[in-house]
């Protein structure tokens, strides 16, 4: 066993087993709150009450384990005195998910307890009803579990309860309570509203408390604070923060007090709330926060439409060239005419027949590749792809490649005497020792490659930018100045993988293309700038950015949008996800609905300052 010097268990590394996983009844809507039961390793510590554990799935998707309050610990003795932990866990992000999906006899990493415990009241070890000194606990939604088992440490009517949910109640059935009052949002349950409906500064001085605990979202527990300290009660919050460790050393997890940043893994989570600094955030990075908007009406849509150039695509997913072929290929996997647009496959004017040796290499979070630019070359294109891909509901793009100034005009050329609506121009290829990432490289060379195709088409021309760039922004910008009608970026990032049992690199090129997930926070960072320095040019001279890099999911679209994207090309996740794009296309749907955006623009770019 690992103590202080106050009896508080120290973290640890243990494993457990799941014991059971269900949703928890009473919770709305079902399903939206688990209970998840680990049986910890034998000669484990239980912990005290309001700690936590970082809690990780052995087989997991995710980077880092989850803090998730205990709600309630036992000894079995019929397991050799084994400790059985109870959580329960809000279903909300891909890491909660995950955990609340673990069946019985599943594998968990967890980590703690972690943190600090609620100080106990005076009168714990000699309670009499007839003093009438008795504490208040409150909870709200997920934030009832540390309390709830707080709660349980105490004498029975020693305490009052006070509970606050959006709909429905959950949590409460181990209470024993003098009295215990639910709000709810909706009033389906108890009083209706929130928590200040049956709880005021009034109430409190009403109760004669000693003392205040409580768990939940920071501004009801701003507001706890505010009327404690008006009625003179002692409270201790419970705090929550995003954090990697758990133990103190990551310092993600720090909030702001009146003795400075303190820690909520390791000072916290449980802090005196007199300390405790709860500031209206109106800035983020000094950008404003958001007004709240009112959802749009039930019969209502987003147009997710935009428009390049007189070109109008439905919506702003596109299948990303190099990883769609020439959308066909999909045709029976999912509806590809649900798509805003599909890029063909990198065309250069002679058929290619790629790289040798391997092509691919996956990652933990990403795909390498070194394909080489394979395809049939633009004339087979032209005669064979073309007509199926116009045949397609989404706007179709031609991407092409080159090597010299002369293919990419000649190239751009055949392209131009056909009924294809978009030519998005590659000076990106990482893949290729000679041709197109030389152009993509320099103001000088990028600008030349689009003044010579902007010679020879009036279709809308797309620019394909490389990452590789030291000097990305000025390049975007010669693009525009040349000629471009939309930036697209970021094509392959460049890395290295290595074979250690044979001691060479995995690619014969040895550098290959990096895409997937790994790349996405980068990308977001790489439009935010292009988008930044294109909204400083004169209005008529502005064009739109599509992004590229890691996009997955709709709220990686979303986040590409707010960074000022007009859309998203989506590439390696439809490998990974044939259904990606479609998930997508309905998420960002939904999304804008709930929040109020009537179109794209209305959200696209609102964090640029």
């Amino acid at each position: 066993m690992f103590k202080n010097c106050q009896g508080i268990p120290y973290p640890v590394f243990a494993k457990g087993v799941v014991s059971e996983c269900a949703p928890v009844v009473g919770a709305v809507p079902f399903g939206s709150v688990y209970s998840l039961k680990v049986l910890l390793e034998a000669g484990s510590q239980e912990p005290a009450a309001g700690q936590f554990y970082m809690l990780h799935a052995v087989r997991s998707d995710v980077l880092l384990g989850r803090p998730i309050s205990v709600y309630h610990s036992q000894v079995l003795v019929e397991e050799e005195n084994r400790v059985e932990l109870t959580f329960l866990i809000l279903l909300k992000g891909k890491g909660t998910k995950e955990l609340c999906s673990l069946d019985f006899g599943d594998l968990i990493n967890l980590i703690g307890p972690c943190g600090n415990r609620f100080p106990m009241p005076s009168f714990n070890d000699s309670f009499d009803k007839g003093s009438h000194r008795k504490v208040l606990i409150i909870g709200g939604g997920i934030g009832v579990a540390p309390v709830a088992g707080f709660a349980e440490t105490l004498p029975a009517g020693s305490y009052d309860f006070y509970a606050s949910f959006k709909s429905g109640s959950y949590g409460l059935e181990n209470l024993k309570a003098e009295k215990i009052v639910i709000t709810t949002d909706d009033g389906s349950v108890g009083v209706h509203g929130m928590l200040p409906a049956a709880l005021t500064e009034d109430t409190l001085k009403a109760g004669n408390y000693e003392a205040v605990y409580a768990c939940g979202p920071t501004p009801m527990l701003a507001y706890i604070q505010k009327i404690c300290k008006a009625a003179g009660v002692k409270s201790w919050l419970s705090m929550e923060a995003h954090m990697a460790c758990g133990v103190g050393v990551c310092l993600g997890c720090v909030i702001d007090t009146t003795e400075g940043k303190k820690r909520c893994c390791k000072e916290g989570p449980v802090f005196d709330g007199d300390i405790l600094l709860f500031n209206s955030v109106t800035e983020v990075a000094g950008i404003k926060v958001q007004p709240r908007r009112e959802p749009l009406a039930a019969d209502q849509e987003p147009d997710l439409s935009f428009t390049l150039k007189g070109v109008k695509f439905p919506n702003p997913v596109i299948g990303s060239s190099g990883t769609f072929g020439f959308g066909v290929e999909y045709k029976t996997l999912f509806d590809v005419n649900r798509l805003g647009g599909i890029s063909s496959k990198g065309l250069t004017l002679e058929p290619r027949q790629g790289n040798d040796g391997i092509r691919l290499h996956e990652t933990p979070a990403g795909l390498m590749n070194s394909i080489g630019l394979q395809n049939p070359g633009i004339p087979h294109f032209i005669e064979h792809e073309l007509p199926e891909m116009m045949a397609l509901k989404p706007v179709a793009i031609a991407n092409l490649s080159g090597s010299s100034l002369e293919t990419y005009v000649e190239g751009a050329k055949l392209l131009d005497s056909t009924d294809v609506p978009v030519i998005e121009l590659n000076i990106s290829c990482p893949n290729v020792s000679a041709g197109g990432a030389a152009f993509g490289m320099t103001c000088v060379g990028a600008e030349s490659a689009v003044r010579a195709v902007r010679a020879v088409t009036k279709k809308p021309l797309i620019v394909k930018l490389t990452p590789q760039s030291q000097e990305l922004v000025p390049v975007a910008l010669s693009c525009i100045e040349a000629g471009a009608d939309a930036i697209s970026l970021c094509n392959s990032f460049q890395g290295i993988a290595i074979d250690i049992e044979r001691g060479v690199p995995v690619f014969d090129k040895l550098k290959a293309g990096f895409g997937g997930p790994a790349v996405r926070p980068i990308a977001v960072r790489l439009v935010y700038e292009i988008v930044e320095a294109i909204n400083k040019l004169p209005a008529e001279k502005r064009v739109p950015v599509i992004a590229i890099g890691g996009a997955a999911t709709w709220e990686d679209a979303v986040e590409f949008i707010m960074a000022g994207a007009s859309a998203i090309q989506v590439g390696t996740a439809t490998f990974a996800n044939s259904n990606a794009m479609i998930e997508m296309i309905d998420g960002l749907a939904a999304f804008m609905k709930r929040k109020g955006y009537h179109n794209i623009e209305e959200m696209r770019g609102i964090i640029q300052k």
